[in-house]
């Protein structure tokens, strides 16, 4: 069988560590994306199209967790033939959480100072949801991408994502106990399943299991 490129790309702040548990039968081979520095003032969709250059093989799929799903989504506008799986994300700006829409009219969030997120146990609770908070220390080598620059321009980035609509046959894997983007405000097709925010480490052994089923399932 003619091997499957499996793309994994990490959420806001995170390093690929955090698919450390996540392993994949034949023919699926795994390739590990990571954040690079955004230059002054980039768009999404060209820093998407910058990633694009690290993607070496035909007919990817792209795996993305949190504001890295809602890259990948980006990133399949400049690739032919992509398949897509967003875990822990949101197929449009429509399943922003209400918090982050009113961000994204009033641009508050620009008037905070950015050292507030640096702060470790702050970045954490946001990157990884509630769910993590008796286990904070655990999640500190998980996240790798403190700049404060950077972390500006990716929640000013998510809160300004301008997709509408949701791209077709997108495979969207949510855990029912997310906090970040809370499931209430999410649209069919979402498959639901027991998690917070951070399942794509805490539920590993789901993903281990389930994956290769429904990405054939799926014709990804």
């Amino acid at each position: 069988m003619q091997t499957k490129h499996l793309y994994l790309m990490p959420g806001m702040a995170a390093s690929p560590r955090i698919f450390e548990f996540i392993s994949m039968p034949d023919p699926f081979e795994i390739h590990l994306l990571s954040w690079f520095p955004p230059e002054r003032e980039e768009s999404l969709s060209n820093y998407a199209k910058r990633m694009c250059t690290r993607i070496t093989h035909p007919n990817p799929i792209l795996l993305g967790v949190s504001f890295g799903g809602v890259l990948v989504q980006e990133m399949a506008h400049h690739l032919d033939n992509a398949k897509l799986i967003i875990v822990s994300s949101i197929k449009s700006n429509h399943e922003l959480s209400p918090s982050m829409k009113i961000a994204h009219r009033s641009n508050l969030h620009k008037l905070l100072p950015t050292q507030w997120i640096e702060n470790f146990e702050t970045l954490a609770l946001f990157a990884f949801g509630d769910g993590i908070k008796k286990r904070v220390a655990l999640y500190k080598r998980y996240l790798s991408e403190r700049d404060s620059y950077y972390l500006s321009w990716s929640i000013n980035a998510l809160v300004h994502w301008k997709q509408e609509d949701p791209p077709k046959d997108i495979l969207h894997i949510h855990g029912k106990n997310d906090t970040v983007f809370p499931p209430k405000h999410l649209v069919d097709p979402v498959l639901f399943i027991e998690g917070g925010h951070a399942m794509i480490i805490n539920k590993s052994n789901w993903f281990n299991k389930n994956l290769p089923r429904l990405i054939f399932e799926n014709s990804l």
